[in-house]
């Protein structure tokens, strides 16, 4: 069973950007998808974005389309989150995970990293 360590969040204005990384203590298989979840206190775990491993393809929640870019480095076994345009509602635990096959709820992942604090200032 793998490990999963986030990065990368932090106090930011309104309006910055900034990235979050998702390293994995061993392989991601070409099967695999790794996605992003958020929570905000006193609300639901939701989707933010997730890869599929193999392919490359993107999918997102339409909240941050056009704003959030994931991405995938393979021969470090890592993810990012590429964010832009950073709203306050944003702020959030932002938490990657890996699952089997691709999906929006969190009970179809498995495997969960600790999370890194986003924090976006009005």
């Amino acid at each position: 069973q793998m490990t999963l360590a986030e990065s990368g969040g932090r106090l930011v204005q309104a309006g910055d950007s900034l990235n979050l990384s998702c390293a994995a203590s061993g392989r991601i298989f070409n099967s695999h998808v790794m996605a992003w979840f958020r929570q905000a206190p006193g609300k639901e775990r939701e989707f933010v974005a997730a890869i599929r491993w193999g392919t490359g393809a993107q999918y997102y929640a339409d909240s941050v389309k056009g704003r959030f870019t994931i991405s995938r480095d393979k021969a470090e076994n890592t993810v990012t989150l590429q964010m832009k345009s950073l709203k306050p509602e944003d702020a959030a635990l932002y938490s990657c995970a890996r699952g089997n096959s691709y999906d929006t709820t969190p009970s179809s992942y498995y495997i969960w990293g600790q999370g890194t604090q986003v924090t976006v200032s009005s």
